[in-house]
């Protein structure tokens, strides 16, 4: 079989199953969430599923995992995660709003909203699509270009299950939003692709938390896709957690639009899973706009994680400050690229973007690009990467004191971690990761 004829066959699986999606929701096809749903599907068949010849996938060959490891001929089941188990992959000490979605889908029952309803709107996306028409006509697929990824293509084509959370204006959520997608891979292959919309009202704040498990030994796929509309002096913390199996795979893509005077953090750690590729596209559309984003990546075995950063600067006097840190060992596969736009008329922005990679041993590998394209002559910016290995000579000086040498160098690489970890404000989260971190480093560095 030749590569085309494969290229086209993993098309037309995706193809058939949105054909197989229209009989089963008949009348919800007039509804205008299905109109963008055919538009994502007809862009979808036009891009096709990436390969190493695309320039944003040339060190992410996720056509052929994806080929190799899944057929998708019919839907994925719909999963059985007892309640048990959920129990046991709640973030601890951590008192949250808990959403819980199994293969993609939200379960009510397993779920707990604690804030009030007139701080916090939850629904899943199905209902949503049918109470929120208006809202929903004003955000979905607003921010997140479906016509040129063909991941958001496919997310946006089957937009059914997933989330609609809305926060009104001058209200503040004490209390973070964790969501938790759990696969439930305990009898088959399972894939989904779920989709949140997350509006904050003016003046507002809220955190929101995503974690990511899979339940059973069989391979997971997850492409999911969140967009985040932080209103004019919204303040938006959004943590992605990757503490997987080897055998998930992950595409995830979080689209933010920032308005005037807005602030949005982002921090996303992974620390394990098979391949996985985070994309982080940030419009800072307002002036005066602040945005961080934050970053940590240990890596093992054969993990392989592309990270993929945009800060597109729209309006004048915005700020932004990017930093990711990876260690990688074994035969584990790094990749970052990060972009920094500035436009003409965002003058006086300061844009700061940094990576910094460790390597363990002879076959890690990173591939590093950090960029950024100008178009405004008053502005501060500037980017930077650096790869290499443990400093010898802290190490040495480490040994010199009495520190034997593999405690040393798990000293070194938590204080090279820390540089991320010391950003996080939800302190039971930051407890939480530091406990992880410092657990992965003793035992597999």
């Amino acid at each position: 079989m030749s590569e085309s004829t494969k290229d086209i066959s993993l098309e037309k699986e995706f193809v058939d199953n949105f054909k197989a999606l229209e009989s089963r929701i008949n009348g919800a096809s007039a509804l205008p969430v299905h109109q963008i749903r055919k538009e994502a599907i007809s862009a979808f068949q036009k891009l096709g599923v990436p390969t190493t010849k695309n320039e944003e996938y040339k060190f992410t060959d996720l056509n052929k995992s994806l080929r190799k490891n899944f057929d998708f001929t019919s839907p994925s089941l719909s999963g059985k995660v007892n309640k048990e188990t959920i129990n046991k992959y709640f973030l601890p000490e951590i008192e949250a709003n808990k959403l819980v979605f199994i293969n993609g889908v939200y379960s009510a029952e397993y779920s707990s909203i604690m804030s009030p309803e007139d701080q916090l709107s939850v629904k899943d996306f199905g209902t949503a699509s049918k109470e929120n028409e208006e809202q929903l006509q004003s955000y979905f697929a607003k921010y997140a270009d479906y016509q040129s990824d063909a991941f958001i293509a496919l997310n946006t084509a089957f937009a059914e299950h997933g989330s609609f959370i809305h926060i009104p204006e001058n209200k503040v959520v004490d209390k973070p939003i964790a969501l938790y997608f759990f696969n439930d891979a305990q009898t088959e292959k399972c894939y989904n692709q779920p989709r949140n919309l997350f509006v904050v009202g003016k003046n507002s704040q809220a955190k929101f938390i995503e974690v990511f498990n899979t339940i059973g030994d069989f391979s997971s796929f997850t492409n999911i896709v969140s967009e985040i509309v932080v209103n004019e002096n919204a303040h938006v913390d959004y943590y992605k957690i990757q503490n997987n199996k080897d055998t998930a795979f992950h595409v995830g893509t979080t689209q933010v639009w920032q308005a005037r005077s807005s602030h949005f953090s982002a921090y996303t750690f992974t620390l394990d899973g098979a391949m996985i590729r985070n994309n982080l596209n940030i419009a800072s559309d307002g002036e005066g706009c602040e945005t961080h984003m934050y970053g940590l990546y240990l890596l093992h075995g054969k993990t392989h994680v592309d990270n993929h950063t945009v800060v597109d600067h729209i309006k004048p006097n915005s700020f932004s400050n990017e930093l990711y840190k990876g260690i990688m060992e074994d035969q584990s596969h790094g990749v970052f690229n990060g972009k920094v736009y500035v436009r003409q008329a965002a003058q006086k922005t300061n844009a700061f973007q940094s990576n910094k990679n460790i390597l363990l041993s002879d076959t890690a590998t990173i591939n590093s690009k950090p960029q950024l394209e100008i178009w405004a002559d008053d502005v501060k910016c500037s980017h930077g990467c650096t790869t290499g290995q443990l400093d010898e000579e802290a190490m040495f000086y480490l040994q010199s004191r009495g520190i034997s040498k593999e405690r040393a160098r798990v000293l070194l690489l938590y204080a090279f971690a820390t540089d991320v970890l010391e950003n996080i404000k939800l302190e039971p989260l930051k407890n939480h990761l530091e406990n992880i971190i410092s657990e992965r480093l003793h035992k597999d560095f």
